[in-house]
């Protein structure tokens, strides 16, 4: 699992239904969004959000790409016809943003709102600090204006103690006075609260507004880190969508994985990064998956990858075959001298011993295409009849003629990537 983009519709309901718990004066957000697709049916949308027909309305795309306003692509101070009209002219053909050109799908429509000054407000998640960016020259300039935007970092440990978000407070550090400072400077404090405790990694509301003694969010991109969804289930909700990006269109083999995903209690992605790359990761467990990732990248091998993924849940034999065949088809399609990384933790309810299974089936029947790529495996397991499984793997090897290293928990979960490494240099 990974950081993954949200749509702004998405994140501006979250904002609209949780911001006021982490407020100490009380902030509220109004919900009047939409989000409209391709099977929406836009004419009886009003039945259920009559405010459609009696405000004047913005209509965007919602498909996780910025510079809106300087492409042409905002429909301001709409009735709810005009809008409708717009979207269904924006839909039907192809659109070219820089040089990427896909279809428009999904449309965020929300209230227009009449304003002046616009604000800017960011926040992003390093590894020793959070950073959050205030501006009071917002809007589709920020970039060039950046020499106006204050940044003010917040450690993550402070005197050796975690920095808890509920004892933060930036209000004094905004270059604001009188209202505009009570009003904005609890928004943002309550912002930041919401930031941490809902799993964000990165968040921008640019503009926002402050009109009437409120504060208006009018544009907003976020990313979340979608290994806290468990923790946040009564906000995001059991299937929590997180969309591709503008223009990306998944490959055979990526919507291949994707339909087995949506068909088990299992979890089952593939992402493919560099299909002639020497170091491919098959990895059980979302969060061994990105420290698996995140070792090979600081090892200086980011570009080797030849794919990210992961499976987990405890899939059953027929599923990790299909999703190892999968991976074993990809990494043997051109170039030699390759590592296959089986790696993860110590399995809490996974079938370590079941999984291998469906994996040495997958190593049998592509063995002649990893031995003429001269692929190694390195395998790294814990968890149920891991013991089992360990020792399948190493009769394979002996059986198919594939070098295969493996180690148990008693080996550190990624001493598996430098050797891996170290065989695609040798």
């Amino acid at each position: 699992m990974a950081i993954r983009g949200i749509r702004e519709y998405d994140g501006k309901k979250l904002m609209a239904s949780t911001i006021n718990r982490y407020s100490i004066d009380g902030v509220n957000v109004h919900s009047n969004y939409v989000l409209i697709g391709p099977d929406t049916e836009m004419d009886t949308l009003v039945a259920s959000e009559p405010w459609l027909k009696t405000t004047k309305l913005v209509a965007k795309p919602d498909m996780l790409f910025g510079k809106r306003g300087k492409n042409n692509l905002l429909k301001l101070d709409a009735t709810w016809e005009e809008a409708k009209a717009w979207i269904k002219e924006k839909m039907a053909g192809e659109t070219t943003i820089g040089s990427i050109s896909g279809k428009l799908t999904h449309f965020l429509v929300e209230p227009f709102i009449p304003h002046k000054e616009e604000y800017y407000i960011a926040i992003r998640s390093f590894r020793d600090e959070d950073v959050l960016y205030f501006s009071l020259a917002g809007g589709i300039n920020v970039e060039e204006n950046w020499d106006k935007v204050k940044e003010i970092k917040i450690p993550v440990m402070k005197d050796g103690v975690i920095t808890s978000a509920k004892d933060v407070c930036v209000k004094s550090s905004l270059p604001l006075q009188g209202e505009e400072l009570e009003k904005v400077g609890n928004f943002i404090n309550a912002l930041y609260r919401f930031f941490v405790d809902q799993g964000f990694d990165y968040l921008e509301i640019n503009p926002f507004a402050f009109v009437d003694g409120k504060v208006i969010p009018l544009d907003l991109v976020a990313k979340l880190d979608d290994t806290a969804a468990f923790e946040n289930l009564d906000t995001w909700g059991r299937d929590y969508e997180f969309p591709m990006a503008f223009g990306k269109k998944l490959s055979p083999e990526e919507a291949r994985i994707k339909d087995l995903d949506a068909k088990t209690g299992a979890s089952l992605k593939l992402t493919i990064l560099n299909p002639d790359g020497k170091i491919w990761p098959m990895v059980a467990g979302g969060g061994a998956s990105v420290i698996y990732a995140d070792t090979v990248s600081d090892m200086g091998y980011i570009n080797e990858l030849g794919m990210y993924g992961e499976y987990s849940g405890n899939p059953n034999e027929e599923l990790t075959y299909q999703y190892a065949a999968t991976v074993m088809d990809l990494m043997t399609r051109s170039g030699e001298k390759k590592a296959l990384l089986i790696g993860g933790g110590i399995a809490n309810f996974t079938d370590v011993a079941l999984t291998f299974k469906g994996i040495i089936k997958a190593v049998e029947e592509y063995a002649d295409r990893l031995k003429k790529a001269k692929v190694q495996i390195f395998v790294r397991r814990g968890g149920p009849n891991y013991q089992q499984g360990l020792v399948w793997m190493k009769e394979l090897g002996e059986r198919v003629g594939i070098p295969v290293t493996v180690y148990g928990p008693e080996t550190h979960m990624t001493k598996i990537v430098p050797m891996g490494i170290e065989y695609i240099n040798g």
